[in-house]
């Protein structure tokens, strides 16, 4: 098959695996469709397509899903449950596949990863590409390529950040899924935000794999969920390095509600929990993060009058 179109919602777990996506299709020869970035429109169809308990990130998704509909020959919808032994991910990444067939009318191509019962990456991705019509060896060479590549892009991307680490005006850790962190509606404003008050970004998306499990132990023993163990390790390997940190949530998300209280208890530096949805004011969250400089500044000035005494 050739010029087959292939839909890639500009949500959820794009921001995570986006080159990853993009080479191993590319490869492929197909023809990649990414909706627009969020808007409020998009937002507004997910709500009416999404549970009435999903959290914001879900109901954006929803609305990028119906974005795509009659734009391609098929949506990306992957199915994740478990990336690791002994861990888990949000039941939402292990239900999308089932929650997009029931709702919308469109041809979906999805792989499944669950470790826990042998369903590795690469057997997932080797799979999508036989169903797209491809061979074995063509769609295996096309996962070898794209996730080589990406890995490489994730070297590159933390030898970026650790420079960052180096420069004098204040840090700030944007803590929290990519999906928050990066989305053009949820976390875009808030780097803007940031960047025009003249504070350095640390992404918690951006961090060094090794020692990741002793890392999370510091904080919390209890915690399995794969995504937020990600974002605690990088939190343990930065406190030491900024200034503060915002913990960006989408509400309401239950393991990020659990993960955290954890950090807000363990970590010493100050720390802004910043928790929305759908009906957030712009005006309360600007005038919170602008109080929290404030409060970063006026730290770091008192501990430099105390070092200079």
């Amino acid at each position: 098959m050739k010029n087959i179109k292939i839909g890639i919602p500009k949500a959820l777990l794009y921001f995570k695996y986006k080159e990853l996506w993009h080479l191993f299709f590319q490869k492929l020869g197909c023809q990649i469709i990414i909706s627009s970035d969020t808007n409020k429109e998009i937002l507004e169809n997910g709500i009416k397509f999404s549970p009435d308990e999903a959290c914001m990130a879900l109901k954006i998704y929803m609305g990028h899903i119906h974005f795509l509909q009659n734009k391609c020959d098929y949506i990306l919808v992957p199915r994740l449950a478990c990336l690791k032994k002994d861990e888990i991910l949000c039941t939402n990444f292990s239900a999308l596949y089932d929650l997009i067939k029931n709702t919308f009318p469109t041809n979906i191509i999805h792989y499944n990863v669950d470790v826990k019962h042998n369903k590795t990456e690469e057997m997932a991705f080797i799979k999508m590409g036989k169903t797209l019509g491809f061979s074995k060896k063509e769609s295996q060479l096309a996962y070898y390529y794209a996730k080589s590549r990406a890995d490489l892009n994730k070297i590159k991307m933390l030898d970026e950040q650790k420079k960052l680490l180096q420069q004098k005006n204040l840090k700030i850790l944007l803590a929290g899924h990519p999906y928050n962190l990066y989305d053009q509606f949820i976390g875009e404003p808030i780097q803007k935000l940031l960047k025009e008050n003249n504070i350095t970004l640390i992404f918690s998306d951006i961090y060094e794999e090794n020692d990741l499990n002793e890392q999370v132990k510091t904080i919390t023993k209890t915690n399995y969920w794969t995504y937020n163990k990600e974002i605690i390790a990088a939190i343990v390997q930065y406190e030491k390095h900024i200034d503060g940190i915002i913990l960006l949530t989408s509400f309401p998300c239950g393991p990020d509600s659990l993960s955290n209280e954890m950090i807000l208890r363990k970590i010493k530096i100050p720390i802004i929990n910043l928790i929305l949805d759908e009906a957030d004011s712009n005006t309360g969250l600007i005038t919170r993060i602008e109080s929290f400089i404030d409060i970063l500044e006026e730290r770091r000035k008192r501990n430099e009058e105390r070092t200079n005494d």
